[in-house]
């Protein structure tokens, strides 16, 4: 089977912001969905420092383009993509490999 190429940018701090919104997710939430470091912010609430950083303009850091495609997917928001649960094919009537 050939492999499969994906198309996967990366996001602009403004784009990974719309994504998160377009979720629905705070940004802490954000970061635990790709297990993301989240601490305890001093106003008690969580943060994630990285996610932060990632969306600040002024920041030199960006997500990786396969990270954010994964964002996407699993928020449903790809463009050509989506998850689905795998469908489990009914066990053969043959020998399996506990009758060897």
């Amino acid at each position: 089977m050939p492999a499969m190429t994906l198309d996967m940018p990366i996001p602009t701090g403004e784009q990974l912001k719309a994504a998160r919104i377009a979720a629905g997710l705070n940004q802490a939430q954000a970061a635990e969905l790709l297990g993301f470091a989240v601490q305890t912010g001093s106003r008690g609430g969580l943060q994630s420092r990285t996610w932060q950083a990632l969306e600040s303009p002024t920041d030199d850091r960006n997500m990786q383009g396969p990270v954010f495609a994964m964002f996407l997917l699993l928020t449903g928001q790809h463009p050509t993509l989506v998850l689905q649960p795998k469908t489990l094919a009914e066990p053969s009537s043959g020998a399996d490999s506990t009758d060897l």
